[in-house]
């Protein structure tokens, strides 16, 4: 009887989840025509920021693991892009599978020596590899720009406008995330969910456990990739700072602040976070303080992040309509 009342709740909590996000994805579709360009500006960055912090939860949310240097593989996709199209002439759309696939080498070679730690060891390793990949790239003038970075990253002209860039966008990061989707859905998503809980039984059962983290990492650096591709010729700039270990920072906030037991609560969060920011900065210098008391509340009275009050609020009002019709 029990088994047929979670059954029932977790087949209603899923259509519901589904009506909303096909809600959502209108909502997105239609958007440009009711809000102003700096918002639009505003919703751009909330997309490819998302990405990112979805990128970025991979190793948190489905790994167990926290990553200090993600903004690492951010960067090498936003370089890659921008390389590629002002020196090489590469057209854009090339440029962005380039982006995943530098990112995710990047990430294969950074991977197979931070799999081979966990907890803060796995942390600091992966923040002294970004930092050290920063540095360089802050330092190599004849390649990079150093800290110049690279200027007049334009957009093709097709997408020139913020609202066609706007679609494109949009479409580009649902491909993302659906792919992400079924990867965390898959046996293999189910298996990283093992290592999070528990690496030493299912490295008992058989698993390779070194080897399920390393594909995993580069899967999370590629998409982060794409996410730093998209960036340059949004911002028609690129500069080391976004492989900087504060960049690293944002999708931490992110995933904290939407909740890293769901698939999409990083992209909750992005929205939250991003649109704070530009609401904030527009009235006071004083964002980091802001920000700041965002997250100390979300850590003392919502653990789970938005996602996961959204949660226990739909299991509490879902058993209070079991005992009404009870």
């Amino acid at each position: 009887m029990q088994w047929s009342h979670n059954m029932r709740f977790f087949q209603s909590y899923a259509m519901k989840k589904q009506l909303w996000i096909i809600v959502v994805i209108i909502i997105a579709a239609i958007l440009p025509t009711i809000i102003g360009a700096f918002w639009i500006n505003v919703a751009v960055e909330i997309l490819i920021m998302g990405l990112f912090a979805v990128s970025f939860n991979m190793i948190f949310g489905y790994m167990g693991q926290l990553s200090f240097g993600h903004a690492a593989f951010y960067g090498v996709g936003a370089y890659t892009v921008g390389l590629l199209m002002a020196k090489l002439s590469i057209p854009f759309s090339l440029s962005l599978i380039a982006a995943m696939l530098s990112a995710g080498a990047f990430a294969l070679i950074i991977g197979y020596f931070c799999i081979r730690l966990t907890g803060i060891y796995f942390a600091i390793l992966t923040l002294s590899f970004g930092q050290l990949i920063y540095y360089i790239v802050f330092e190599w003038y004849s390649f990079t720009g150093g800290d110049n970075g690279l200027q007049g990253i334009a957009a093709p002209h097709l997408l020139s406008s913020v609202t066609a860039y706007y679609y494109f966008t949009l479409v580009i990061v649902i491909a993302a995330l659906i792919v992400m989707w079924y990867i965390s859905r898959s046996p293999f998503g189910y298996t990283m969910r093992a290592i999070r809980d528990n690496a030493n039984r299912t490295r008992f059962l058989g698993i390779n456990v070194k080897r399920y983290m390393l594909i995993n990492f580069v899967i999370a650096g590629a998409f982060a990739g794409l996410a730093g591709g998209l960036w340059g010729p949004f911002n028609q700039s690129i500069s080391p700072d976004l492989l900087n270990w504060t960049e690293s920072g944002i999708p931490v906030f992110m995933t904290v602040i939407g909740g890293s037991a769901s698939f999409l609560g990083p992209m909750v969060g992005s929205i939250i976070y991003t649109f704070l920011n530009a609401f904030v900065t527009g009235f006071t210098q004083y964002w980091p303080l802001i920000i700041g008391i965002v997250i100390m509340l979300i850590i003392l009275f919502s653990p789970g992040g938005i996602q996961g009050l959204i949660d226990k609020w739909y299991k509490h009002s879902d058993s209070s309509d079991e005992n009404i019709e009870l």
